[in-house]
């Protein structure tokens, strides 16, 4: 099968989350003899701001990690008919411009025969539901969506059984756990400010109680404005900016302990979706200490897979706990280690998309004719 994914940019992983589980999937279709195209667009504005920090040398970690994929760059004037000719399935992702989506919709209601699929990642189906629905999806064959509860919405859409739950997953052929050689030490937070959506969460969960536990903190991510520099600093941590995704594994290997401070939206308003973030933790063996979020699907054991703090002292205390437990931080890494194996992959996702294809190709599998 020839599948052919639309993303903001494959290459990239500055700012850009998605990235992350696009080159897991896509590597292990491969791996499965499938063939896999991605096209991002030339002006990715991911891939521009990471050219702008590091230069060529940033992209330098995902053309090692993974070898066998590559992006196609394409401009806004480009055939679209020769970029997806012979495709049997068509994948777009919610970060390309409306247009692009409209007129692969378009191609779809012609009669083109491949299944069209739209892959929304995001929260702006209920922080901005107006620029979501100005999306023209009427020539697609189904959406993906990566939690329940955000299903839910495009269900109330009008989307019905057309709509899949397809959660991101840890690339385990790359997120595993690495002996470092040394002893671990300290903590360490990979991940964006996050635009002001988890702001005092972050002072609450992160930053207070690492001081508080005496534990050093490294932070590493993007978009940290003058006074989160300034308020990072206050606490006695370390920012280091941008970090490579296809590093992390080394970098998770080298800390005691990580944590997961969910952005509000994930927290309060689309429960059960945890990000990526925490599928390559768990898959890397590392102890995590997760802010409040509700397990809505059950995908994990809280309690058991990771630890969970209600309120920044409750933080400290079980980061304290872990610092001085080394019995307790193997039996958290091993279970959540377990249930990422078991359940979370991104060949188990893999195994959902082609169920999913399979369904789309039955005879009576519904289509769309707007």
């Amino acid at each position: 099968m020839k599948i052919v994914y639309f993303t903001h940019s494959l290459v990239s992983c500055w700012n850009h989350g998605n990235a992350h589980f696009l080159r897991g999937v896509l590597d292990e279709l491969r791996r499965r003899g499938h063939e896999t195209v991605a096209y991002e667009p030339e002006t990715s504005w991911s891939r521009q701001n990471l050219l702008e920090d590091h230069g060529p040398a940033g992209l330098a970690p995902f053309e090692v990690k993974y070898p066998d994929l590559e992006a196609h760059y394409y401009a806004e004037t480009d055939d679209l008919t020769e970029m997806i000719d012979g495709a049997d399935l068509v994948i777009v992702h919610e970060w390309n411009e409306p247009d692009l989506v409209a007129r692969l919709g378009t191609q779809r209601k012609r009669g083109v025969p491949f299944l069209l699929l739209f892959h929304d990642t995001h929260h702006r189906a209920v922080s901005a539901p107006e620029e979501m629905r100005a999306y023209d999806l009427s020539g697609y064959d189904g959406v993906l969506a990566f939690g329940e509860a955000l299903s839910e919405v495009y269900r109330a859409w009008g989307w019905g059984a057309r709509v899949w739950t397809w959660h991101e997953a840890a690339d385990v052929h790359r997120f595993r756990p690495l002996d470092h050689g040394a002893e671990r030490e300290g903590l360490v937070w990979i991940g964006n400010w996050g635009d002001g959506e988890r702001s005092e969460e972050l002072a609450e969960f992160l930053l207070a109680p690492a001081q508080a536990a005496g534990l050093d903190l490294a932070i590493y991510g993007v978009r940290y404005p003058k006074e989160a520099v300034r308020t990072v600093a206050r606490y006695g941590a370390h920012l280091h900016g941008w970090a490579p995704n296809a590093l992390v594994p080394e970098m998770f290997a080298r800390h005691m302990a990580t944590l997961h401070v969910p952005r509000r939206y994930y927290a309060k308003v689309l429960p059960g979706i945890p990000t990526i973030r925490v599928f390559e933790a768990l898959a890397c063996g590392i102890p995590l200490v997760s802010a409040p979020w509700d397990d809505a699907e059950q995908l994990f054991r809280p309690g058991t897979d990771y630890l969970v703090a209600h309120d920044g002292e409750q933080m400290a205390a079980h980061l304290e706990e872990l610092a001085r437990n080394p019995e307790m931080r193997a039996e958290l890494a091993g279970s959540g280690l377990e249930t990422v194996r078991t359940r979370h992959t991104c060949a188990h996702r893999a195994d959902e998309l082609l169920t999913i294809v399979e369904e789309l190709s039955q005879p009576h599998a519904m289509r769309i004719t707007a």
